[in-house]
């Protein structure tokens, strides 16, 4: 296979992100296909013994297994490395993959992770519960106090894990401050940016060493595959992330990875298009919300506390925001009043979802340790898609209604 109309990365690193979002990590056959190819394989053949040892060895470019590399998934990789502005990027079989395999690459007995207080349930137990099993300390912060960031910085710091915007709360972290403070002491910063993906945010822009991604969400953008990717330098992801992955096995099956390729040629258009979306039907809410005595999580509107910052790190304000309501009982009313809405724990889909983020994505934590990262109970979580925004503003407002908001 070649690369497409036979250019090395030196040119396609200039195209500008529209373009490498449709023609970055394309390879191909001697066919000459347009659409990128769908290589179902697990293991590859070889001329001759000679060969098969020297691409072992590492001294032969060329497919080895499909744990260590694959056509299509290697495309998908290639892509969303120039997308993201980062020199190398390994996928992972989803989120999760990703953020564990991020973390635990580089961390050891002994090391300790400063972790962001406001993140995904999972990504919470994987900082509460996983990394001390493997005798890693680890401090949770109020990540939008910069202050906080300094303060909990040990000897045996290693790693600065965070999302932003974070996962339900909408908290946003002062990249440029926590990612100069983390190289000013040797520490690794890892983020998670799938609330915006690198249409709409380049977390390496400010200074991050590792992003993180679950592809699931707006990479693919419609529902359809499990994903993940983490981005970094060469000597990162090749050195630190590859021999992990390459003996623990987390690897993308290439199929999903055909499917998140295909999705990322429109992923600026509906990242953006979603965005606006999600920003009028939050100024449509905004007033109704703070006159029932509830509360706003929106990163584009200026009520939320963090609005100037979002709009310097942020293109646009994201389809995902937050809002409070007068407890479960009401929540759960809103959803039940839905009727083009569809209830679903899942975010960066084209359909509009929402959930209760305590009785699903949370639920897992306990009351206290929610209310610590202020997961309430009244809280809901919208992720705006690409319906008509009037038609998803009348069903919020039917369902408001319905439950007394």
């Amino acid at each position: 296979m070649k690369k497409t109309t036979g250019m090395d990365r030196s040119v396609t690193q200039k195209w500008r992100p529209a373009t490498q979002a449709v023609r970055g990590g394309t390879w191909r056959s001697e066919h000459g296909e347009t659409s990128e190819a769908l290589f179902l394989t697990s293991g590859y053949t070889y001329d001759d013994a000679a060969t098969v040892a020297a691409r072992f060895a590492g001294e032969e470019q060329g497919m080895t297994y499909s744990r260590l590399q694959n056509p299509t998934v290697a495309m998908l990789e290639e892509r969303i490395a120039l997308m993201e502005g980062a020199e190398a990027c390994r996928t992972q079989a989803s989120g999760m993959a990703a953020m564990t395999a991020a973390l635990l690459c580089q961390l050891s007995v002994g090391d300790h992770c400063v972790a962001a207080r406001a993140a995904f349930g999972s990504c919470r137990w994987l900082v509460d519960h996983l990394l001390p099993r493997f005798g890693i300390e680890t401090t949770v912060i109020d990540s939008a106090d910069n202050q906080e960031w300094d303060k909990a910085i040990r000897p045996n710091t290693k790693v600065f894990f965070f999302e932003s915007p974070a996962n339900p709360t909408l908290d946003i972290v002062d990249m440029d401050y926590v990612c100069k403070l983390a190289t000013a002491h040797g520490i690794t910063t890892v983020v998670d940016n799938a609330f915006c993906s690198p249409a709409l945010q380049r977390p390496m822009e400010f200074g991050a060493d590792v992003v993180a991604y679950s592809a699931t969400k707006l990479m693919d953008g419609q529902g359809r595959v499990l994903a993940g990717a983490v981005c970094g330098t060469e000597e990162f992801i090749n050195e630190t992330l590859l021999p992990f992955q390459r003996n623990t096995g987390p690897n993308l099956a290439p199929f999903n990875a055909w499917v998140v390729h295909k999705g990322l040629e429109t992923l600026s258009l509906r990242a953006h298009k979603q965005s606006e979306n999600a920003l009028k039907l939050g100024q449509f809410m905004e007033e109704r919300i703070a006159k029932a005595g509830g509360t706003m999580l929106h990163p584009g509107l200026p009520s939320h506390p963090r609005y100037d910052l979002a709009q310097t790190q942020m293109d646009a304000c994201g389809p995902i925001f937050s809002f409070v309501v007068r407890g479960r009982k009401q929540a759960h009313a809103i959803l039940d009043a839905l009727q083009l809405i569809d209830i679903s724990n899942n975010i960066g889909d084209s359909r509009s979802l929402m959930c209760h983020p305590a009785s699903t994505t949370h639920a897992g934590m306990s009351e206290d340790d929610r209310q610590q990262m202020g997961v309430l109970e009244g809280m809901l979580r919208i992720n705006v898609g690409l319906e008509d925004a009037d038609d998803v503003i009348e069903d919020m407002d039917q369902a408001l209604a319905s439950a007394g908001v």
